[in-house]
């Protein structure tokens, strides 16, 4: 029997929706002694079971693994994960021509604080809870036993995602197999993956959908990259058979990672070109309407709600910019992975920029995460992307 968690009256009435956060103000009791980890049965006020989860030292104090149930099964993990990889069956993403996918993703796959993304025959896991932590090992090898998916390598990248508090010194290492390659494929595509140094899992494997929709608007388009990190738009714009391509990244590291995935790709084709400088200095030097296809995806300018102002504000700048320098008739791909960011908030920080501009734009397209990153929908701060297409007279 785990530890129990005694809630306020009241206070239930979101796990009773299968909200799978419980908050450090909806306690009344808890036991003194529990640490970082611990599975802990969490009950209502009248002693109603509720469900079971990992217990950690914040504001969510308890994320719930199973509702109305006391423990976990023995092989809970290896059926969740079955059921992730069920799903992307269905979503048709495991196929010769594509083995770069997300595999769990945290709270809507029902996985709590656990995220694991597919590179070829490497599994890339990030812990968000120390009870993910703990259970790293046993997660790895239910990884290698889901039936239609060759997982030989696990790589565990979690010292940046586990809570400070916690204080468990998480180590980046392969916790099954090694090294072996690091090239993935996507819709046809290759890619160099660095998932040793680079940034989340080494690749944003969440604009899929929207770099295949860049694709169809390519052809014989001037194409600018802003925030390139891997060129990931600026490969498929190539093979939608745009007239040239630009890249824009301050990080020469991924400047270089761009080049590398252009030449993979598209090895003596002249047509693109990196930059390796400040975003905003080079909106700013480049001359009008030169480009007709423009893409911003920066990185979350506001990370926590303290910095939501000033993120609202860098967003309004950067698209202004944007829409005073495209060409007429040009499109601008547009988007923000900030998730306290909401929808309605990025499109108003958009619509005035637009609206600054003195340009008559138009909506084609509204955009968000893929199928394989799916929130729940008792949980919707799982949702985090958002983008438009739009088109600019």
């Amino acid at each position: 029997m785990h530890p129990e968690i005694i809630l306020k009256p009241g206070k239930e009435e979101s796990l009773l929706r299968h909200h799978p956060w419980v908050f450090s103000g909806a306690i009344a009791r808890m036991p003194e002694n529990l640490d970082e980890g611990d599975y802990v049965c969490v009950k209502a006020s009248d002693g109603r079971i509720l469900g079971v989860g990992h217990y950690q030292i914040g504001s969510i104090t308890v994320r719930i693994l199973e509702f109305g149930k006391d423990s976990i099964p023995e092989d809970f993990f290896f059926t969740r994960l079955n059921n992730a990889a069920e799903l992307r069956r269905t979503l048709n993403l495991i196929r010769p021509d594509n083995d770069c996918f997300r595999l769990v993703h945290g709270e809507g796959d029902f996985l709590p604080g656990l995220v694991v993304d597919i590179y070829g025959d490497t599994a890339v896991m990030q812990a968000h809870s120390p009870g993910m932590h703990f259970e790293r090992n046993r997660i790895a090898e239910a990884l290698t036993r889901l039936p239609g998916i060759k997982i030989r390598n696990v790589y565990y990248k979690s010292e940046t995602t586990l809570p400070f508090k916690a204080r468990l010194d998480p180590h980046n290492d392969y916790l099954i197999g090694g090294f072996d390659g690091n090239i993935a494929t996507e819709n046809g595509l290759m890619f160099n993956i660095d998932w040793l140094k680079g940034q989340k899992t080494g690749f944003f494997v969440d604009q899929r959908e929207n770099r295949s929709l860049l694709e169809k608007f390519a052809k014989d388009k001037t194409v600018l990259n802003m925030f390139c990190y891997t060129g990931g738009f600026s490969v498929y714009a190539m093979r939608g058979g745009a007239k040239s391509v630009d890249s824009v990244d301050s990080s020469a590291k991924a400047a270089a990672l761009t080049d590398a995935n252009i030449a993979l790709n598209f090895p003596q084709d002249n047509r693109h070109t990196t930059h390796a400088v400040d975003a905003f200095k080079f909106l700013a030097d480049m001359p009008e309407d030169k480009y007709d296809l423009i893409v911003l995806d920066p990185p979350a300018f506001a990370k926590h709600r303290s910095a939501l102002k000033n993120g609202l504000i860098g967003y309004r700048k950067l698209n202004a910019k944007a829409f005073e320098k495209i060409k007429p008739g040009g499109i601008l791909f547009t988007f923000s992975c900030s998730q306290v960011v909401t929808r309605e908030a990025f499109r108003l920080a958009v619509f005035s920029a637009a609206a600054k501009s003195g340009r008559k734009v138009r909506v084609l397209h509204q955009l968000t995460q893929p199928a394989d990153h799916p929130f729940d929908i008792s949980h919707p701060e799982g949702e985090y992307l958002k983008g438009l297409v739009l088109s600019v007279e």
